[in-house]
This record gives structure tokens, C-alpha cells and sequence, in this order.
């Protein structure tokens, strides 16, 4: 038998980046263009091509020519990847790994040797549990271990992804009840079950395999399989397919939604593989990769919702995609209905309007019609729509925020701009009608209003107008239209004391004669010239001898 001495220094391995390459990469020319770049790698067999000092991943690469862009110049999608030199630590090496790197690029005097590519076990998790006790109710706690055993026993495994982990690993206040879970396994029989457990029910849409359950003093539990996506389609719904949570992680939008707390040990440990952690501490808001946007144009809405909300700022490579994304408009598979839901959401949020400005000046809403141009009087409409809205709801007057924000967004545009931008928010028919009528008419009448000083005249003009045009005319007037539009609202709606029964007993003939009396008593009452009934009665009797 062999004993080691002791005291005996015996040679330590050490690996250096250069040992750690994996990955090839193959040289282009600066000018190379996508479709040119893809059938280089295709070719060498590299995971990355560098095309002059610019690096591209082979994936985006099979992303863009999905996407149609094979004639686009290559360095529009461009990473910024970590590069090193060959001698460089392993230690070192993994740590940007561990960051979210995608490839760190190993290079010497002569340029790049290869790169190292994560490959094998993820990173290890990050424990959980002790933010998990603090943040979240029993209740909550309890309803997470239930999920992930229920899972558990149909061979899956739950994980618990979306605000609420971004929350707790801010260590902040829960900003929803709502838990969003992915599943590796079957994701929609996992709700199913769970809903029979709570005593919910459950609506199931399986062309994305995922499911909703709503159960009492429980909320809604979203509920998806663990999947892949694929965008055939600029701004199209994707294809979905299962998958592991890695590659869910990793078809996301952020890397700050791109972390997931399991649920089937029990110990809530923390999957973070793209480095989400790092960008909530930094304030940073970061795509996956630089296709996002183009995949996604509503994104771009959500961002914008991000950085309102916790005061992130996109870094360099968000900021490209974003542009990228807006020089590729309009998207003809981008439905309308899901621009106006993210609309929707902006409006169900505090500070909309600081959300809408950004999104307006950073050229989003060239989504709508790419004549679109964000105005400083389109600002200004946008800045009072918080204010628009909560006097409207106040006034009761039943008018659509979406409808309001439509229309403080379009109300500046020329009109071929205007109706092509409420047409692709899917305004059709009457609402379509009723906003267009608005933004015509609309400054004309706040004229006519500042011009007119009897109260009748000014409610006529008001009377038959829709609460859509009451709200506009409050968001394009002054302080003084704003007061009229009060009065209007505030007004007795019915001052008139007599009926058109007892008109007739007076003896005014049956049909157009009552509604013309009925007005002429009601103006009067509206302009002070008649205060009570029996100045009513004389008013009709005067009507009478005249002819009227």
C-alpha cells in the first residue's frame, strides 16, 4: 500500500480559460449579413461568429432568419459578450458564466481561440426560505408546499415564477395575491387537480398549455407547463412546446422574470441562470437577447411598466433591441387586442401618464401607424390624463380609460394618422365612430363653450354629446371648461316641476308642441328667468297666447 507523504506538496490542477473552450468560433467579414453569418456557423460547426469586432451567437442568428431577416446586416444583433484572455482563471471564467453570460470569448494576441459555453450541472440555488417566512402569510406559504406536493405526486415538479419572486428576492411588499406557476410535467392536469382540491374552477388554454384557477379566498392561479417557444412570425403568437424550466427561463422577456422558486422540496430555493438577481439589485432592465422586441412588440409596453413602477433603466442592449425592434415596423400579425390590453394594464397603474410619455418619446407608439409622431402637446394631453380619468370615473360618466388614452394619444396626429392609430387598437363601428367624432369636433366646441355665457345655450351644446366626448373636452379645455362640464354634470337633471300631462291640461296640443314647451321650461329654469311652478304655469299660458 501507497501512503501519501506527509508535508509532501503535490501539483495542484489548475485549468485556465483557454482548457475551458468548448465552443467554436468562426471568423466573417464586417459586412457580413445574417443569412451569410448563419451559414457560416452552420459550416464551422461554431456556436458564435465574429464579424469584424462584433459578436454573434448562433441562436439569434436562427432566430432572425426565422423571422425573415436574412438580408439584415448581422451586427444588428450583436451581443456584448464577455471576453477574456486565454489565461485567465477558471474561477473567474465560471463566474461570468454564473451571471447569465450566454459565451465568454477566450481569446490571445491573434484574436478569439473559441469560447466556454455553460454546459452540464445549472448553477447552484440560491436558499430562499427565510425571505419566503418573512414576506409571505401562512396562508400563502402553505398554499406554495400544497402545489409543489401536488405536483410532486403526479411525477412533476412546481416552481413558483413572475412578480411575486421578484418581490421577495426585493425583499418588498407583495404588489398581488396572484401566484404564477410553472410546471415541469403537465401543467393544466396539475390545475385541474388543484382546483378539485380548493374547490375552484379552472379554464384551460391548450394551444399554450396553461390553465387559470380561481378558488375562494385563494385568488387566480395561473398555471403553464414548462415550455419552449418558437416566433415564426414578426409580432405572431408564439409556437409552444414542453420543455425544462431552464429553457422556460430562458425564453423570457427580462432577466428579472426570468427566475423561479421551487416548490417540490419544500425549501424555496431560488433559480436564477441569467444573472436577474444582479439587474434588480442595479436598478437594470435587460432583455434576453436582441431579438426580443421584434418576437414581442409588446414588450416594449411591459418595460416601459417596469421602469415607471421600480425606476429601472434599459441598459445599452435593451435600448438596441427596442430600436431594432421599431425600425422593423409595422407588424401585421401584432393584433390590436393585444396592444390595448397592455394599454389597459399602463391605465390600471399608478403614474399611466409618466408610463405613457416614456413609451411615446422613446417612439413605441409608431407601433400604431409608423407616421405616428409623440408631440409636446400630445405630452401634455397625456399628462392630464390621470386627472381625466379620475374625474370621469367620479362624474360617473361610464367612459373606457383605454378610450380617454386612445384619444389624448391621437387627438394631436393628422387624421389619416389618428384613424389608422384607433384602428390598430381594434376601435371598430360605433366606438371607432364616437372617437373619431370627438377628435373632429371636439376643440370647435370647447370654443363655443368659452363663447356662450347662458346656461341654457351651454347645455344644449353639451345634451346629446357622448360621455367619450365629455371626457375629451374636460382633457383639451381650461379651467374654466372644466367648471362648465361640472355644472353640467351637477346640475338638477330634471328642474322642470311640470309633467307633459299637465302641460296638455293647459292646452297645448298632444306631440312635438309638449317637447318644445318642455324645453323652453327647462332654459328658463336653467337661466334663472323662472324660479318656481306657478311662474311654469304662467310661462305656458304665455306660449299659449302667442301661438307657440
Amino acid at each position: 500500500m501507497t501512503v501519501a507523504k506527509r508535508a509532501h506538496a503535490y501539483p495542484q490542477a489548475s485549468l485556465m480559460a483557454a482548457d475551458l473552450v468548448n465552443t467554436a468560433v468562426a471568423r466573417g467579414p464586417a459586412r457580413i449579413a445574417i443569412g451569410g453569418a448563419l451559414r457560416l456557423a452552420r459550416k464551422r460547426d461554431a456556436g458564435a461568429v465574429v464579424a469584424g469586432a462584433r459578436y454573434l451567437l448562433r441562436e439569434d442568428l436562427v432566430r432572425a432568419s426565422l423571422l425573415g431577416l436574412d438580408d439584415l446586416a448581422s451586427t444588428t444583433v450583436a451581443r456584448d459578450l464577455p471576453c477574456v484572455d486565454a489565461g485567465t482563471s477558471e474561477v473567474t471564467v465560471r463566474r461570468l458564466l454564473a451571471a447569465g453570460a450566454p459565451l465568454v470569448v477566450v481569446r490571445d494576441r491573434r484574436g478569439p481561440l473559441g469560447a466556454v459555453a455553460a454546459r452540464g450541472a445549472p448553477p447552484a440555488p440560491i436558499p430562499m426560505a427565510p425571505r419566503v417566512a418573512r414576506r409571505l402569510p401562512p396562508d400563502t406559504r402553505a398554499l406554495l408546499e400544497s402545489i409543489g406536493r401536488r405536483a410532486a405526486a403526479q411525477g412533476a415538479c412546481a416552481f413558483l415564477v413572475g412578480g411575486m419572486v421578484r418581490d421577495l428576492w426585493r425583499d418588498a411588499e407583495m404588489t398581488s395575491a396572484d401566484l404564477d406557476v410553472v410546471v415541469e410535467g403537465d401543467g393544466p392536469a396539475v390545475a385541474r387537480e388543484l382546483a378539485r382540491e380548493l374547490g375552484g374552477s379552472v379554464v384551460e388554454h391548450r394551444r399554450f398549455l396553461t390553465a387559470s384557477v380561481q378558488a375562494p379566498r385563494v385568488g387566480r392561479i395561473d398555471v403553464a407547463t414548462a415550455r419552449s417557444e418558437r416566433y415564426e412570425s414578426r409580432g405572431a403568437l408564439p409556437r409552444v412546446m414542453p420543455a425544462g424550466i431552464d429553457t422556460d427561463l430562458r425564453r423570457r422577456d427580462f432577466t428579472i422574470n426570468a427566475m423561479a422558486v421551487e416548490l417540490h422540496s419544500g425549501a424555496f430555493d431560488l433559480l436564477d441562470p441569467l444573472g436577474g438577481r444582479a439587474d434588480l439589485t442595479r436598478r437594470r432592465l435587460r432583455v434576453l437577447h436582441p431579438l426580443s422586441y421584434v418576437e414581442d412588440p409588446t414588450r416594449m409596453f411591459r418595460a416601459a411598466r417596469y421602469a415607471t413602477r421600480f425606476g429601472f433603466v434599459p441598459d445599452a442592449a435593451t435600448a438596441r433591441a427596442q430600436t431594432l425592434a421599431l425600425r422593423l415596423a409595422p407588424y401585421a400579425a401584432l393584433s390590436g387586442q393585444r396592444i390595448a390590453a397592455e394599454l389597459e394594464r399602463i391605465l390600471a397603474e399608478a403614474r399611466a401618464d409618466v408610463t405613457l410619455v416614456r413609451l411615446g418619446r422613446g417612439g413605441a407608439f409608431r407601433l400604431l401607424d409608423p407616421r405616428y409622431r409623440f408631440t409636446a402637446s400630445t405630452g401634455r394631453l397625456v399628462a392630464a390624463l390621470p386627472g381625466a380619468v379620475a374625474w370621469a370615473r367620479q362624474r360617473g360618466l361610464g367612459v373606457e380609460p383605454v378610450e380617454l388614452a386612445a384619444l389624448a394619444l391621437t387627438g394631436d396626429q393628422p387624421p389619416a394618422v389618428a384613424t389608422a392609430a384607433l384602428e390598430r387598437v381594434a376601435f371598430v363601428g360605433e366606438p371607432l365612430a364616437r372617437l373619431r367624432r370627438a377628435m373632429a369636433e371636439g376643440r370647435a366646441l370647447v370654443a363655443r363653450l368659452s363663447e356662450t355665457n347662458a346656461p341654457s345655450a351651454r347645455a344644449r351644446l353639451l345634451r346629446a354629446e357622448a360621455p367619450a366626448m365629455l371626457g375629451w373636452l374636460w382633457l383639451l379645455g381650461d379651467g374654466g371648461t372644466r367648471a362648465v362640464l361640472d355644472w353640467y354634470l351637477g346640475r338638477d337633471r330634471a328642474p322642470v316641476s311640470l309633467s307633459g300631462d299637465e302641460i296638455m291640461a293647459l292646452g297645448v296640443p298632444r306631440g312635438p308642441a309638449v317637447a318644445r314647451v318642455l324645453a323652453e321650461l327647462r332654459d328658463g329654469r336653467l337661466d334663472g328667468r323662472i324660479t318656481d311652478r306657478a311662474t311654469e304655469i304662467d310661462t305656458v299660458r304665455h306660449l299659449l297666447a302667442k301661438g307657440g
